[in-house]
């Protein structure tokens, strides 16, 4: 373990060097990236605007949810970016087969190669408005809640990876998935505002099939005193730890199918 921390801080290191060969892009790229976050709550607000609830639920309410799911969304952003350009061109263009040569584990080197700063614009945006809804909702603030919370965000971040990895992992049999990566992802939107104002077939897909709903509504929820414990909190690490088995499970049948790029 204490070899592989040791391995991805000098990957760390490298990486951020890159990034300041040109600090101009990376900062104007965090920027851009903490505006498009920001677009999502004047949405919030547009709708808000127009109702005074949505489905019971106030705006603050919503905003706490939202701000909740974006944070693991941020984290696993930040550290297993390089699963998105796994889907679309390291195993199209047999670039894989360095990952299979050096004396590292393959996923380890994977995620270690590549550091996406821009997902701290989610976690910085989604701590804000965590933190300031919960403060205007007046919300019971104790030591055992923050680290429900903390530990919520960390399993939250594992389902996040865990449906990520899964998908990628599709690209050793058909090659190229980034385009499936990109329609299961976009399936976390709906995490983002309470479950409740959507269709029971919606529920279910969220819930058990590809659970992004243990990532923002469930654990917000409880918070929030709409939900118990067990759906909220507990139900999340457990779904947390089965969802990152599974996708590594994925992960190892895809690498006995790996064939590397022919002339």
């Amino acid at each position: 373990m204490r070899r592989y921390i040791r391995l991805y801080n000098q990957f760390l290191k490298q990486y951020l060097k890159s990034l300041m060969e040109y600090r101009v892009d990376f900062v104007f790229g965090l920027i851009g990236f903490i505006f498009v976050q920001l677009t999502g709550v004047i949405f919030i607000q547009l709708i808000f605007s127009s109702i005074p609830s949505l489905d019971g639920w106030s705006y603050d309410e919503v905003l706490f949810i939202y701000g909740l799911a974006q944070v693991p969304r941020g984290i696993d952003h930040v550290f297993t970016d390089n699963l998105w350009i796994l889907s679309g061109r390291i195993i199209l263009q047999g670039g894989f087969d360095k990952y299979l040569l050096r004396p590292l584990n393959p996923l380890f080197h994977l995620l270690a190669e590549r550091f996406q700063p821009d997902g701290f614009g989610e976690i910085i945006i989604g701590m804000m408005l965590m933190f300031t809804s919960w403060r205007r909702l007046q919300l019971e603030m104790t030591p055992l809640k923050l680290l429900l919370l903390f530990s919520t965000i960390l399993f939250a971040t594992l389902i996040y990876t865990a449906i990520k990895l899964a998908v990628a992992s599709i690209s050793f049999w058909i090659k190229f998935a980034q385009s499936y990566l990109y329609m299961t992802y976009q399936l976390s939107t709906f995490t983002k505002y309470p479950l409740s104002i959507y269709p029971k077939a919606i529920k279910y897909i969220l819930t058990f099939l590809i659970p992004f709903a243990f990532t923002g509504y469930f654990p917000g929820a409880y918070f929030l005193g709409r939900e118990n414990f067990w759906d909220g909190i507990f139900l999340t690490h457990v779904v947390g730890i089965i969802s990152i088995f599974i996708a590594y499970g994925i992960w190892i049948q895809g690498l006995k199918k790996y064939e590397s790029a022919g002339s």
